[in-house]
């Protein structure tokens, strides 16, 4: 494993010998850009393997993306060999449906500490609700970015990550966005405690999440990528284009419905990724 190589695998070319807060913000944004988020694996017959080599093999050197499990882990070895603070956390993501937050930890992030300050990075979230930056870890403060305004908000030891929600402009020829009705414009995306973990504390949970059949994981095939100005997402046969602040407070959002044969040509060419074994969305 060799950290040129995953430079390479992300398109970073600058210089990487200050382990500072732009360093790691630019590494970051080049991580986002290049490595989707997806679980196709659980969709062409494949096992999700979580141990970093397989991990490694996967992303870097074919050239696939993956989940929290998978992305944030290699992001986690990377921002090691480079000198960072870093260590891994566990969350519990919110489940709209059931306006919940799930009693396990189904999530894994990232902290990193720069200068004495606490910053979470997280590459794994996917979607339209993957921060652009590192944050701050500081209670009750908005922090901007392009995709929106996150916040942190901490009670008694827990911290609860959310975002502000924009409308959404959606050109008539698209379809409506199935989207379940939340009060207000905060959309909650999960919480955490500071209690660092080891990578073999997920390994049940990597187990759970590839044979429950509850899980939206199991349901959705899932391949989403950040760009420079939104993302796009392909889930199931549904492809979603997103520009983000389109107008003011307003994000464009187009969305095609494909052919079997146009998955794999969109998986090729909005993903940069050619599937081994036959995907069934």
């Amino acid at each position: 494993m060799n950290i040129q190589e995953y430079f390479t695998r992300i398109s970073y070319k600058e210089s990487h010998k200050d382990a500072d807060l732009q360093t790691l913000t630019v590494i970051f944004q080049h991580h986002i850009q290049a490595i989707p988020f997806e679980n196709l694996s659980m969709h062409c017959g494949e096992t999700i393997e979580l141990d970093l080599q397989s991990t490694y093999n996967k992303i870097v050197r074919k050239k696939r993306g993956g989940w929290c499990l998978e992305s944030n882990h290699l992001l986690f070895w990377a921002l090691q060999e480079l000198g960072y603070d870093v260590c891994i956390l566990g969350g519990n993501s919110y489940k709209p449906a059931e306006r919940a937050y799930t009693v396990e930890i189904n999530h894994i992030l990232l902290k990193v500490v720069i200068k004495g300050n606490s910053y979470i990075v997280d590459a794994g979230f996917g979607g339209a609700y993957q921060a652009w930056q590192p944050l701050m870890l500081i209670s009750g403060k908005d922090q901007p970015q392009i995709p929106g305004i996150f916040r942190f908000t901490e009670d008694n030891g827990t911290w609860y990550f959310e975002k502000v929600k924009r409308k959404h402009y959606i050109p008539e020829q698209s379809l409506p966005v199935a989207d379940t009705p939340e009060l207000g414009n905060i959309r909650k995306i999960y919480t955490f405690t500071l209690e660092p973990r080891h990578i073999n504390d997920f390994q049940e949970l990597n187990t759970y999440l590839q044979v429950s059949p509850e899980n939206i994981l199991q349901k959705k095939s899932i391949c989403s990528l950040q760009t420079t100005e939104g993302l796009f997402a392909l889930v199931g046969w549904t492809f979603t284009e997103v520009k983000y602040n389109y107008k003011e407070d307003v994000d464009l959002v187009q969305i095609t419905t494909l052919t079997d044969e146009e998955v794999e040509k969109t998986l090729k060419d909005k993903f940069n990724i050619v599937l081994e074994n036959k995907l069934i969305p």
